[in-house]
């Protein structure tokens, strides 16, 4: 059976809010679709095809993804590259692109990840023809690299902007002491630093002690991912870890990470989202948001209802101090930050 042609929502920009990217020109979404998960081969290219396709109509006009997401890696990637040429090609110029390089990749010493010149550029390379495009408008240093000089890795950065395969570069979850470090570099290689992805979510808040501040006065963007906590911060664990969920496999979500103690936390913000009417994950997309500093806020999708679930959050904003004082009583570090060691080199 053949697809009908893709003809998106006529009043799409009417269902979105956008925020500048720091001191750039550039708009992002208030809410961004992130390819971590839910891309890869275990689901049909169908099944990718609804969300991406109720995304773009509800205003979402930026989709992240990076080199190594999948399962397996490079799939998610690939099926996109798919769907691009297949539906979102005469769109692309409404579109904004990103992809990632850090992790390990391929075999080999020049495909484990880091920071350097050879990885970075040679994964981008790879990443443009998984997606059959000529250009991203982000490419970000997913990590940063103590085993690479600095001046290496945004260098590389600098010269995919210069071969025009990038319009813009990031880098995620960097230190404020080394997003420093790596704004000035570019700075001098005639390159502004876009954006920070850096994780973030009410059961880790690492980046308000220093790194907003850092980024505002930069004038750097900030995207958070995983603001829903891969899941906790949602009605799936209030009542335990069930069959089939992402805590009960083996991956990216520990199961020590559902410590009585972080149930505990869990369930009374979940209290407050009721008395706000909002369920616990659009509270906490929300909640990422109230900092006018955050330019957006990255959500996984794996279906096109919790896609809508999660949008329905930009109808419910505002905070009162007096609800942003309660959650606080429960919105602590969790220990759940698993991309701490990169951020505290």
């Amino acid at each position: 059976m053949t697809t009908p042609a893709y003809g998106p929502a006529p009043d799409r920009y009417d269902q979105m809010s956008y925020r500048r990217t720091g001191d750039s020109g550039l708009d992002l979404p208030a809410i961004s679709l992130g390819l971590w998960q839910n891309f890869g081969t275990e689901v049909s290219l169908e099944h990718c095809r609804e969300i991406l396709r109720r995304a773009f109509d509800r205003g979402v006009t930026h989709f992240d993804l990076a080199n190594n997401y999948g399962p397996p890696y490079g799939s998610a990637e690939e099926n996109f590259g798919t769907l691009m040429a297949q539906d979102f090609r005469p769109f692309r110029d409404e579109l904004v692109i990103s992809t990632k390089a850090g992790y390990d990749m391929w075999p080999g010493p020049y495909g484990q990840g880091g920071g350097s010149r050879k990885y970075l550029l040679a994964s981008l390379d790879a990443s443009l023809a998984r997606m059959g495009l000529d250009y991203v408008d982000i490419f970000y240093s997913h990590r940063f690299d103590p085993d690479t000089p600095l001046d290496e890795t945004m260098g590389a950065l600098a010269t995919a902007v210069a071969r025009g395969k990038a319009l813009y570069v990031g880098i995620s979850s960097y230190s404020p002491a080394k997003t420093r470090e790596a704004h000035a570099l570019l700075a001098g290689m005639g390159v502004p630093l876009l954006i920070h992805q850096p994780s973030y979510s009410m059961l880790n808040r690492w980046i308000e002690p220093e790194l907003l501040d850092t980024l505002g006065e930069l004038g750097v963007g900030c995207i958070g991912f995983s603001p829903l906590a891969q899941g906790m911060l949602t009605d799936r664990y209030l009542d335990g870890i069930p069959e089939g969920s992402r805590a009960s496999r083996d991956g990216s979500l520990p199961k020590d990470f559902l410590s009585e103690d972080n149930l505990g936390r869990i369930r009374g913000l979940n209290d407050i989202a009721k008395s706000r009417g909002q369920t616990l994950a659009q509270m906490a997309l929300a909640w990422t948001l109230r900092d006018e500093r955050m330019t957006s806020t990255l959500i996984g999708a794996s279906s096109v209802r919790q896609l809508e679930d999660n949008l329905a959050a930009l109808d419910t904003l505002e905070f009162t101090d007096d609800e942003l004082a309660e959650i606080d009583r429960f919105a602590e570090e969790s220990g759940i930050n698993l991309w701490a060691r990169s951020s505290e080199e």
